[in-house]
């Protein structure tokens, strides 16, 4: 029997040290000095033009500034286009009010983000754009968003991810510095580390643009809950990964009550792990068989857990197997379990000093993970199969 555990947990531990060792070359790599873009950002001329993709449920509250941020840089031949999914305000009759070309889709059996995204697709193939940008309706852009990613996406001919932002809302009832923190390593930290060893990166859902021929054919209808995880995915498997553009921003803010904030993480989490269990194997797959270096490399990327989860689950199995090796199994699970606490710990500080400082203080750092464990209750949710709706609108300040 102590044979049996102890060989249980050592493989536990060991197929566990995969997304740690993953984790921890990302951040210790977003350390490196960045790479420049093969070509000078300053004086892009006009490469074709632009459709801007907003995606819009219940947004009539929060679209105006979006829209605001994004006329002034549309340049002529450019178009905005906004999409009124299953809305029940004034969304539609907003947009159309400050200029944007609104399609109104109602279908109570097809509901999700990925949906809506297809109906602009279809929509702009009587016309089609040189490029498309996606861009959600509850995030503001810096000023010259879009024409620095026309620029880039004409060069490399493949998805651009701009670097993406949530922050906590000003006067927030809610203290999201650790989900900050945890956002700053997926969304930043990461991708920096990615792009710094000559990697792509995955999509994150705003702030994305593609050439035309490329997303006018991906397989955008879906209600799938992290659809701009798996649109990734599926284009690097054709030969065509995302490449990080960590020069540009967009940004968007927290919820701002409780049951907005449980129904966003919900969606995150549960999206995220069920591409794991579902997805992961398929990907890898393709990447062997493939020889596709790029989809090998996000088929590790999307193996990491989120942050809570990777932190349980290395201090679950750390506890486990110290108390096996103390009732007399063999130590070899304890010391892979010691080594990937030790990397995984070493991980989260280095991206603290890095990208945490002003987010999270110093005073926050021991707390860290009781902060995670209190996402048990999440993944229990998650367990007996209870999940959030494929998209509903997220309460912001």
């Amino acid at each position: 029997m102590l044979i049996l555990i102890s060989a249980c947990l050592a493989l536990l531990a060991g197929m566990l040290s995969i997304p740690v060792a993953v984790f921890l070359t990302e951040i210790l790599a977003s350390l490196l000095p960045q790479k420049d873009e093969p070509f000078d950002n300053s004086g892009f001329g006009p490469f074709g033009s632009v459709a801007v993709v907003v995606p819009a449920h219940d947004e009539s509250s929060g679209i105006l500034p979006t829209i605001h941020d994004i006329v002034p840089q549309l340049a002529r031949g450019d178009h905005l286009v906004v999409v009124a999914d299953n809305c029940t305000d004034d969304t539609a009759a907003v947009a159309t009010a400050a200029g944007a070309e609104v399609l109104v889709r109602n279908d109570l059996e097809k509901i999700g983000k990925g949906y809506a995204l297809a109906t602009a697709i279809d929509h702009l193939k009587t016309n089609p754009p040189a490029f498309v940008i996606f861009i959600d309706a509850d995030c503001r852009i810096q000023s010259d968003l879009i024409e620095k990613m026309r620029g880039i996406c004409n060069h490399l001919r493949r998805p651009i991810q701009a670097r993406y932002l949530m922050k906590m809302a000003v006067n927030s009832p809610i203290d999201h510095s650790f989900a900050e923190f945890a956002w700053a390593i997926r969304n930043v930290a990461r991708p920096l580390g990615l792009k710094n060893l000559g990697c792509p990166t995955q999509l994150m859902g705003t702030g994305m643009i593609f050439p035309w021929e490329l997303i006018s054919t991906a397989p955008l209808a879906s209600g799938h809950h992290v659809e701009d995880l798996k649109l990734g995915l599926d284009l690097a498997a054709a030969g065509k990964a995302p490449h990080f553009f960590a020069s540009v921003v967009c940004k968007s803010e927290f919820p701002i009550s409780t049951s907005g904030t449980d129904s966003q993480r919900q969606r995150w989490v549960g999206g995220h792990v069920g591409m794991i269990v579902k997805m992961l194997p398929k990907y890898f797959w393709l990447a062997f068989t493939g020889l596709n270096f790029d989809l090998l490399v996000l088929a590790f990327d999307l193996a990491v857990p989120p942050l809570s989860l990777l932190g349980i689950l290395t201090l679950g199995i750390f506890v486990l197997s110290s108390g096996a090796w103390f009732v007399g199994c063999s130590p070899a699970a304890f010391m892979i379990a010691t080594g990937n606490l030790l990397a995984f710990v070493l991980a989260i500080l280095v991206a603290w000093l890095r990208f945490g400082r002003n987010i999270l203080p110093a005073s926050g750092l021991p707390s860290i993970m009781a902060l995670i464990f209190q996402r048990l209750k999440l993944y229990g949710q998650l367990l007996l199969g209870k999940t959030a709706s494929n998209w509903i609108r997220t309460d912001r300040g």
